[in-house]
């Protein structure tokens, strides 16, 4: 009897109401795709990001470090509404070699600087503070940070060449032979391992419990750097594997490829198709550049501007085709533009660049506001408040870091923090996405 009464009183709340009360879902606190949406904290979440490839160097206290500055760069960046970074986990290899990003994390196989680690720790710990997000690359198909051609060369015990040196097509014909070399693969994979396992020193925090990380991306515009079947299908096979490892160590977060597109896949849209399709992949990436693509030549960046756009329009548009049919999330996460008349100096006006980032940005504004596929851009790159030498063009080790490697000159499609009217193009674009 009483026990009957008492739990009718519990009831009465929900009888009066006609219902029962449903605990309300927290929101995940790990980036998401839904409906082909990213979503953040229960709400769809669209982006202007910038490209930080230095971030774990500059955080570190060794060659390099420098901890004051990095602390400015990223208030900089947050008060322009920039909250997401796309960072280079670390570069490959010896040091000493021309157009290498220095000092490298992985000095041979499984052996490891530690200071860069912490460098990567100190700055996931920071930009924590700052509610920001960083994309991880965990190798680069080119020669500055080592990537492929260190792997290839350990596995090997040969050196790669260097194109500075050697040229393109040596080093080309060399890199290939990656997608089908399982040793090389493997010390690899063993990389994957190591950073996906570790533990933040700063936060005690697990990387795979870190919603600080959006997503592990597989590399840095990853190729086949061949046209034939064999080797752009053993590519398609090295990235399925890669994210299946990935997704085996962390189920938390997003898993990405780095990818430029039809450009990076040997021009063949359907290899991009079947590398993205892979259900572990959970969205697309594309690269831009219009100078680099012969779009717009270096003596006629602003009379090549409208075709710049017309041709970044067509591109994303026949990517966006391919996310739409698998309702992914599409961005555009590299794209530069050089400074006006083809110099290099802070002093060098940036009206072509200018122009071509609206465009840019006016895209993604839009597509936010439809919430569309288009989820975000992240401009290359930032170069904040570096002061490049004014006695060489390329960067020489002891030159401040800018959002150029090694092997472009510095300067080249480097946002720096005294840009004001880019920065004002940033900040306004920022405003009027959704929060």
């Amino acid at each position: 009897m009483w026990k009957q009464m008492i739990l009718s009183l519990l009831l009465l709340p929900a009888i009066l109401t006609g219902c029962t009360s449903t605990p309300k879902e927290s929101p995940s606190p790990f980036i998401q795709v839904k409906n082909g949406q990213f979503i953040r904290n229960g709400q769809p979440y669209y982006y202007i990001g910038a490209n930080f490839w230095y971030g774990a160097i500059l955080a570190s206290e060794g060659t390099g470090g420098n901890r004051e500055r990095l602390h400015r760069e990223l208030d900089s960046l947050k008060a322009i509404g920039v909250d997401n970074l796309r960072i280079l986990v670390g570069s490959d290899g010896k040091r000493g070699v021309p157009t290498k990003v220095e000092p490298t994390l992985q000095e041979a196989p499984g052996i490891y600087n530690d200071t860069i680690l912490a460098g990567l720790d100190y700055l996931l710990a920071e930009m924590e503070k700052r509610d920001m997000l960083a994309v991880l690359y965990l190798n680069n198909s080119w020669e500055w940070s080592g990537g492929y051609s260190q792997y290839l060369a350990w596995a090997r015990g040969d050196k790669a060449p260097v194109p500075a040196v050697d040229g393109w097509p040596a080093f080309m014909n060399y890199v290939k032979e990656f997608v089908v070399s399982d040793s090389a693969q493997a010390l690899f994979a063993n990389h994957v391992k190591y950073i996906l396992t570790r533990t933040n020193r700063y936060t005690h925090r697990k990387y795979t419990d870190d919603p600080t990380i959006m997503s592990w991306q597989i590399g840095n515009e990853p190729r086949a750097f061949a046209s034939d079947s064999i080797h752009k299908a053993a590519f398609a096979e090295w990235m399925s594997k890669t994210s299946s490892l990935i997704r085996s160590l962390d189920p938390n977060h997003l898993i990405s490829t780095g990818s430029e597109g039809k450009h990076g896949c040997e021009e063949d849209i359907a290899l991009f198709e079947k590398v993205h399709a892979d259900t572990n992949i959970d969205y697309m990436n594309i690269h831009i550049w219009p100078y680099n693509w012969g779009w717009a030549p270096k003596d006629s960046l602003q009379e090549n501007l409208e075709k710049a756009c017309t041709n970044t329009q067509a591109y994303i548009d026949e990517h966006l085709n391919i996310a739409k049919k698998y309702q992914k999330p599409l961005v555009l996460e590299e794209f530069g533009y050089p400074r006006d008349s083809f110099q290099f100096g802070k002093n060098i006006s940036t009206h072509a660049r200018d122009g071509y980032y609206k465009c840019i940005f006016d895209l993604i504004v839009k597509h936010a506001t439809h919430q569309s596929l288009l989820a975000g851009c992240n401009f290359w790159g930032w170069g904040g408040l570096a002061v490049p030498s004014s006695e060489h063009v390329f960067w020489q080790p002891g030159d401040d870091y800018t959002g150029d490697p090694a092997q472009e000159e510095q300067g080249l499609n480097s946002v720096f923090a005294s840009d004001s009217s880019t920065i004002s193009l940033i900040r306004m674009a920022n405003g009027k996405l959704p929060h």
